[in-house]
């Protein structure tokens, strides 16, 4: 019987394999395994890389934005606007942003006409009515209307257009500007409608009635700053249907009287015209005869004139050569003449003229007694 020794760290690597079995070769198959995972986790690293630099593109690629021609757009960084002034405003193009909740954009399509229609005073229509039911009054909480200056009811209604000028304002300073707009256009039409008659605001003075009503708007829209630009379209005003065909007649005649007028003053205009010209006529005419009297007086004043000295001289022979001148003119066409000088005694001639009746000649188609 031997004694052995044995070292207790030769134990430690010393393995027991069964009998009858070859041992594996334990080194090797570990480095292959350690190969494999490194292998491995290179691949993940490469996968988590690419990953990273496309979360990081997506994520700069994901607050890209356009902003259309037409519109403007206002970058909000918590719930502020970035940017002073007129540098809050974005103009059409492509823009960056933090996503969401660190920005948010709001779209402002000022290149865009916006309409508005107050009918506050129009009476009810239904949707496939274009016009109102002839009913025997009027339909309170149903049917709209605005009073007038001489107490009378109307019906109103008016629309405009308008184009925001600034978006700050428009979209920031009130809760709904569109709701606010429409307020205003409501109040325009009953301050408007107050201050005139019911005959004016439908017939009579329309036009005024109109601008007093935009006027109104555009003052009240300064007031508030709304941001906005008015573009005037349409202000209709009416009877209410149950007194329509009164209106009509009373607007009949008025039309029959304007005609009246129009003819009696074409009249008065005609008659005038005429007495003016027949009153230059007789002017002219006057004038005339009086210049031709003034000059008929001037030339036998002057003519007496010249005449006068040689009827100074011998008026004896003056008086027979002006006797004997008008003598001339007066037997200028006389058939027979006869000239009786007078005696030298100075007494009269007595003449005697025999004066028959010349004998009848009877015509030649007279027939024969």
């Amino acid at each position: 019987m031997s004694n052995t020794t044995s070292d207790p760290g030769q134990d430690s690597l010393r393995t027991t394999t069964p009998a009858g079995s070859t041992p594996a070769p334990a080194p090797e198959m570990e480095d292959a395994g350690a190969q494999a995972l490194a292998e491995a986790l290179s691949s993940s690293f490469l996968v988590v890389k690419f990953l990273m630099v496309a979360l990081v593109v997506a994520f700069f690629a994901s607050g890209i934005f356009t902003v259309k021609p037409n519109q403007i757009a206002i970058k909000l960084r918590f719930g502020r606007p970035v940017g002073v002034g007129t540098d809050q405003l974005l103009k059409p193009g492509l823009h960056w942003k933090f996503p969401y909740p660190i920005d948010e954009i709001v779209y402002v399509p000022v290149g865009e006409s916006r309409t508005v229609t107050s009918t506050a005073g129009w009476y009810y229509l239904a949707s496939e009515q274009e016009e109102p039911e002839k009913l025997s009054s009027l339909r309170p909480g149903v049917d709209g209307y605005t009073l007038t200056d001489d107490g009378n009811i109307i019906h109103a209604k008016v629309s405009l257009s308008f184009r925001i000028t600034d978006p700050i304002s428009y979209e920031f300073r009130f809760a709904n500007a569109t709701n606010l707009l429409q307020h205003l256009l409501d109040n325009a039409l009953f301050y408007a409608s107050a201050r005139f008659s019911a005959d004016d605001a439908i017939y009579n003075n329309k036009l005024a009635f109109q601008e007093a009503v935009f006027d109104r708007v555009r003052n009240l829209v300064d007031q508030v700053g709304l941001g906005i630009a008015i573009e005037p379209r349409e202000v209709r005003t009416a009877p209410p249907p149950y007194v329509q065909d009164a209106f009509d007649d009373v607007l009949k005649a008025r039309q029959r009287g304007d005609i009246l007028i129009q003819e009696a003053e074409g009249y008065a205009r005609g008659a005038t015209n005429r007495a003016e010209g027949d009153a230059s006529v007789i002017v002219r005419d006057g004038l005339t005869r009086s210049n031709y009297l003034v000059q008929t007086v001037a030339a036998e004043a002057k003519s007496f004139n010249d005449l006068l000295p040689r009827y100074e001289s011998n008026r004896q022979l003056f008086k027979d050569r002006l006797l004997t001148d008008t003598m001339e003119r007066v037997l200028t066409n006389a058939q027979f003449k006869l000239f009786l000088p007078q005696r030298a005694d100075g007494k009269t001639r007595e003449l005697r003229l025999q004066l028959s009746k010349p004998a009848e000649v009877p015509a030649k188609d007279a027939p024969k007694k």
